[in-house]
C-alpha cells in the first residue's frame, strides 16, 4: 500500500474518526440562524455529498432542502432561506458562482472552505464564513468538512448531539475491522475490493442515495473506474430488464436496517431474481442507529473498499488528471 498509495490517502483514512471527533469539538463561532425553512446547500463532488447526508438528516423535518450541483440557485430562495456554500478547495467555479449570487439574494449565508477564493470573497462582503482544514485530498477530507459543518448547524437545525457522538463512535469501531492496520480476511472493505472485478452497478433505497452516489465517485476518483448507480424501486420499472442478457455488470445492493417495508420486499424479490439467473451479487446491509450513523459508516466501508481496490489494480488512488485537464479548460 505505501508504494503504490504513495500519497498515503490510507493513512488518512485509518484515521477517519479521529478527524471526525477532531472537527466535531473543535471551538467554533456560533452562528444566529433563526426562522429557516428553506435550506441550499451548495457543493460539488465530496462538498456535494455533504449536502446530501443534511438532506437525509432533515428529510423528517420541516425544512425543505435543495442540493445544487452546479451554477444556479433555485428560484425559491427569499428571507428564510440559508445558503450554505461548501468547497474544500475554495475555488470551486461551480460553488462560487452560486456564492455570488447568493450575495445578491435575501438569504442568509455561510461558507467553509480551507482558504483560496471563498474566503477572500466572504471577507469582502461580510459573509458567515468558517475556515476548515484540509486532510491530504477534498474526498479524503469527507469527515473533516462533515464534522465540521455538524459542529456549527447542529443546533440551528436541531440535530441531536448524541446522534453525532454515536456516528463517530461507530466509525471508531468500523475502523478497526477496516483500516490498513487489518488486512486479513476479517476486513470487509478489502473483501468488496477483492470481489469487485466488473463493472458495479449499485442499487440503493432514497434515503441512501447519498450513500450510493458517495461510493460511485469514490470508484471513479480512486479506483480509476467506472460505476453505475440505480435506485432499487425505480430499477424495477426499467432497469432490471437489462439483466435479460448475459452482461459484465456486478450488483451491490446497499440497504439500511429501518428501509420501509415495500422497499425490503423489493430487495428480496431482487435476490431471488439475481439467484434464479445465477447472477452472482453482493449485499452491504447498515448498521443498527440513527441515519447519520448508518450512512456515515457505510461511507467509510464502501471508501476504503475504493482505496483498496486502486492498490490491487496497481493504481495510486491520489492522482485526478482528467478533472485537472477539464479545470485547466475552464474560463
Amino acid at each position: 500500500m505505501k508504494r503504490i498509495d504513495s500519497q498515503n490517502m490510507y493513512a488518512v483514512y485509518d484515521r477517519w474518526a479521529d478527524i471526525a471527533k477532531e472537527h466535531f469539538e473543535q471551538n467554533f463561532e456560533s452562528v444566529d440562524l433563526d426562522n429557516l425553512n428553506h435550506i441550499v446547500f451548495a457543493g460539488m463532488g465530496g462538498s456535494g455529498a455533504i449536502g446530501d447526508i443534511f438532506s437525509s438528516i432533515l428529510s423528517k423535518t420541516n425544512i425543505h432542502v435543495n442540493v445544487v450541483k452546479g451554477y444556479l440557485l433555485p428560484k425559491t430562495v427569499n428571507s428564510n432561506t440559508l445558503i450554505v456554500a461548501t468547497s474544500v478547495s475554495g475555488n470551486t467555479q461551480e460553488t462560487l458562482t452560486v456564492l455570488n449570487a447568493a450575495k445578491e439574494s435575501r438569504a442568509k449565508i455561510i461558507s467553509f472552505s480551507n482558504g483560496g477564493l471563498m474566503e477572500r470573497i466572504c471577507e469582502k462582503n461580510s459573509i458567515n464564513y468558517r475556515q476548515i482544514k484540509m486532510h491530504h485530498s477534498p474526498r479524503a477530507s469527507f469527515t473533516a468538512f462533515l464534522y465540521s459543518m455538524l459542529n456549527v448547524l447542529k443546533e440551528p437545525l436541531s440535530i441531536k448531539n448524541k446522534d453525532i457522538v454515536e456516528s463517530i463512535n461507530q466509525i471508531k469501531s468500523l475502523q478497526a475491522i477496516i483500516s490498513s492496520e487489518n488486512l486479513s480476511e476479517t476486513n470487509s472493505a478489502l473483501n468488496l475490493a477483492n470481489w469487485m472485478n466488473k463493472l458495479p452497478l449499485i442499487y440503493y433505497p432514497w434515503g441512501l442515495e447519498s450513500v450510493a452516489t458517495r461510493f460511485k465517485n469514490s470508484l471513479q476518483e480512486n479506483a480509476k473506474q467506472h460505476a453505475m448507480i440505480e435506485n432499487i424501486i425505480e430499477t424495477c420499472h426499467n432497469g432490471i430488464v437489462s439483466w435479460e442478457r448475459k452482461s459484465e455488470v456486478q450488483p451491490i445492493l446497499i440497504r439500511g436496517r429501518d428501509d420501509y417495508i415495500k422497499t425490503k420486499e423489493r430487495y428480496e424479490i431482487l435476490k431471488e431474481f439475481f439467484e434464479q439467473k445465477e447472477i452472482e451479487y453482493k449485499e452491504i446491509m447498515s448498521i443498527e442507529g440513527s441515519i447519520l450513523t448508518k450512512i456515515i459508516n457505510l461511507i467509510y466501508l464502501l471508501d476504503y473498499s475504493t482505496i483498496y481496490k486502486s492498490v490491487l489494480n496497481q493504481i495510486n488512488p491520489s492522482p485526478v488528471k482528467s478533472i485537472d485537464f477539464i479545470k485547466s479548460k475552464l474560463t
